[in-house]
């Protein structure tokens, strides 16, 4: 079965780039912003080995990308692919994401949309951790360099999303990204609540 190619849609100064609807990505005043917050809830596996499992999942916000992180992050990838991309990315810093019960990793880049309907979209890039067996036997796998999770944030504090665990980003008709899933479908991600609240910035 061919892996499901999600494509998704940012705007940067209103230009449409692709990748994740990420407008602007600090939406204070509007909204709220979360900064410092905790969210946490469940990963529930839709498919693969793992399918019809389930483990915590743990987002710590410390700090949204800027408009020019996207922009640097897309130049990256338009000059050297997803390589280039990954280099970039990994001195950024937004955060904290945790996955069942290990000690989680950096969340490289988080950004922040307030929709019309009142949710906040939080979307979150991040260099996944990849296995010694990976390389060892050349898994397929290892092209597959990034994870990322979409989070929709009801006002009360409460929502759901959901995460991929190991995607590949690419460049399609020079202005779009283009996230492919390893797997079939995207875990869910369940009970999200946030903790910790701080107001907006």
């Amino acid at each position: 079965m061919r892996n499901k190619a999600v494509v998704f849609r940012m705007s940067l100064f209103g230009l449409a780039l692709g990748l994740l609807l990420i407008t602007t990505p600090r939406v204070y005043g509007q909204g709220e912003s979360y900064i410092g917050a905790t969210i946490t809830g469940t990963a529930y596996a839709m498919s693969g080995r793992q399918a019809g499992r389930s483990g915590t999942f743990r987002l710590i916000i410390n700090r949204y990308a800027s408009t020019q992180d996207v922009q640097t992050l897309n130049d990256a990838l338009r000059s050297g692919g997803q390589d280039e991309m990954l280099r970039v990315l990994s001195r950024m810093d937004g955060g904290r994401i945790q996955v069942g019960s290990g000690i989680g990793v950096q969340a490289n880049i988080i950004t922040a949309e307030l929709l019309p309907n009142g949710e906040t979209k939080i979307v979150v890039i991040y260099e996944r951790s990849i296995r010694f067996s990976e390389l060892r036997y050349g898994a397929r796998s290892q092209d597959y360099k990034f994870g990322h999770a979409e989070l929709f944030i009801r006002r009360n504090g409460q929502g759901q999303g959901t995460w991929i665990s190991a995607a590949k980003i690419r460049m399609r008709n020079g202005n779009t990204w283009e996230v492919e899933d390893f797997g079939t479908f995207p875990a869910r991600l369940m009970g999200l609540r946030v903790r910790d609240r701080r107001e907006p910035r």
